[in-house]
């Protein structure tokens, strides 16, 4: 019974000694990464349509999707992005698909911060030649933003 404790107690050890690193590859059998994808990746779009308040009314909730189409009814019709807080490392890519109507990005908390810069925003605004297309990441605290 001794050598069997023994046996089961060196075993504990040794798997209690480990570090255990999950990495999982599609499509390759040696992953560098936590995912490793060698192949192309498809992610879920969603279409947002304004609710033609500007301004003035209530944000339409970005909670589904990671490629989002907003479509605003009216200019700066809003579109609302969740906490940061609640979603560190949440990517986001969100196009206004409307040619000449604003669409207005705001978040529940937090402030937006233009990559490489330290200002921050309550909002930002998306129109055919400035934002049109942004990249939205969280890092906790705040979204910080790309076009």
């Amino acid at each position: 019974m001794r050598v069997f404790r023994v046996i089961i107690s060196g075993l504990l050890l040794g798997f209690a000694s480990l570090q255990l690193q999950a990495q999982v590859g599609i499509n390759t059998t040696n992953p560098l990464s936590t995912l490793d994808i060698n192949g192309n990746l498809s992610v879920k779009t969603v279409t947002l349509t304004g609710n033609g308040s500007g301004n003035g009314g209530a944000a339409i909730p970005i909670n589904d999707g990671v490629y989002i189409s907003v479509v605003p009814q009216a200019t700066d019709d809003k579109f609302q992005l969740p906490s940061p807080v609640a979603f560190p490392g949440r990517v986001y890519v969100i196009r206004n698909i409307q040619n000449s109507v604003t669409a207005q990005l705001t978040t529940t908390a937090g402030m937006f911060f233009p990559k490489n810069s330290t200002v921050g925003t309550n909002q930002v605004y998306m129109f055919e030649g400035s934002n049109r297309t942004v990249i939205v990441i969280s890092d906790g605290l705040n979204w910080t933003f790309i076009n």
